[in-house]
C-alpha cells in the first residue's frame, strides 16, 4: 500500500516524470564530451545495478523468485535501458542532430497507439487520435528549424531502434513486470543492460574515459535522477494507467528539453519552440483518458 505522502504526490507524478526524463538529454550531452556512448552507458548502468543492490540489501527488498521473472526483467531492461539509451546516445555521438533525435523518439505515442490497439486491445476514441496527431505536430514545430541537411543513415538507424526499444520495452514491462520490486527489478535490468553495453563498447569503442568533474556530475545525475527517479516513475505510471496514457507524456519531452538546453547551454529558444510546446500540451490533454 502506498504511503499517505505518496498518495498526495501522485497527481504530480506525470509532470515530475516529464521534467526528469527531459533532463536526461542534458546530462547525456554533458557526459558524451568525456566518454564514448557505450562506454559511458556501461559505467552508468553498472553503477546503477551496484547501487540498487546495496539499497535492496539494506532494505531487505525481495528478489525475483523464479527464472521466468528474471527473464522478463532482463528482456524489459534490455529494451528500456539498453536499446533505447544505447540508440539515442549512439545517434547523438554519431552526429545526428538533437532535434531530429527528439522528433523520431517523439513518435512513440503514435507507435504505442498502433501497437496497443492491435496487441493489447486498448481502444482509442477519435479525440485521442486527434490529440496524438496534435502532439506530433507540436514536436515537429519544436525541432523544425533543426531538420536540415542529410542525416547519417547508421545514426538514423540507431535512433529508430531506440524508438522501438522504449516503445516495446514499456509495453513489455507493463504486461510482464508490473509486480516487480523497483529496487531489485531495476538492479537486474541495470546489470543486464550494462552487459550489453560492455559488449558494444569492446566491439566498437576504445573505452577511454576522461574522468573530470563534469563527467562525474553527469553520471551522478543520470544514475540518481534519471535511472532511479524517472525510470521509477515510469514503472509506477505504467502500473497505474493505460499504456497510451503514459507514453503520451513523451510528446512533452522535446519542448521541455529545448527549454532546458536554452537554460543550460544557451541554445536558441525561438517562437516555434514556444508554439510547439503549447500545441504538444494541447495534444496531451486531448489524448488523456476519456
Amino acid at each position: 500500500m502506498p504511503s499517505p505522502v505518496l498518495k498526495k504526490l501522485q497527481p504530480y507524478f506525470p509532470a515530475l516524470f516529464v521534467l526528469l526524463w527531459s533532463s536526461g538529454f542534458i546530462g547525456s550531452k554533458l557526459g558524451l564530451g568525456y566518454a564514448e556512448p557505450f562506454t559511458f552507458l556501461f559505467i552508468r548502468l553498472l553503477a546503477l545495478g551496484v547501487l540498487l543492490t546495496l539499497v535492496a540489501w539494506l532494505t531487505r527488498a525481495p528478489w525475483p523468485r523464479s527464472g521466468r521473472e528474471v527473464m522478463h526483467l532482463v528482456v524489459s531492461g534490455l529494451l528500456v535501458h539498453g536499446v533505447y539509451l544505447g540508440g539515442v546516445l549512439g545517434a547523438v555521438a554519431h552526429g545526428l542532430g538533437a532535434g531530429l533525435v527528439a522528433l523520431i523518439v517523439g513518435l512513440q505515442p503514435l507507435v504505442t497507439a498502433v501497437i496497443t490497439t492491435l496487441w493489447m486491445r486498448e481502444s482509442l476514441i477519435p479525440r485521442q487520435w486527434i490529440g496524438l496527431v496534435l502532439g506530433l505536430a507540436g514536436v515537429a514545430l519544436v525541432v523544425s528549424q533543426k531538420l536540415t541537411g542529410h542525416p547519417d543513415i547508421p545514426a538514423l538507424g540507431m535512433v529508430t531502434t531506440a524508438l522501438f526499444g522504449i516503445t516495446l520495452g514499456a509495453l513489455y514491462q507493463k504486461r510482464f513486470c508490473s509486480r516487480m520490486d523497483l529496487r531489485t527489478g531495476t538492479a537486474v535490468q541495470g546489470f543486464a543492460s550494462a552487459a550489453l553495453m560492455l559488449v558494444l563498447a569492446l566491439s566498437f569503442e576504445t573505452m577511454v574515459v576522461r574522468w573530470t568533474a563534469p563527467l562525474i556530475f553527469a553520471l551522478l545525475w543520470l544514475i540518481l535522477v534519471l535511472s532511479m527517479g524517472a525510470f521509477f516513475l515510469l514503472s509506477i505510471l505504467l502500473r497505474q494507467g493505460q499504456s497510451l496514457q503514459v507514453t503520451r507524456l513523451f510528446y512533452l519531452t522535446p519542448p521541455v528539453t529545448a527549454v532546458m538546453a536554452w537554460a543550460a547551454f544557451g541554445e536558441g529558444l525561438p517562437p516555434t519552440v514556444v508554439a510547439g510546446f503549447l500545441v504538444a500540451a494541447l495534444g496531451v490533454w486531448m489524448a488523456r483518458q476519456a
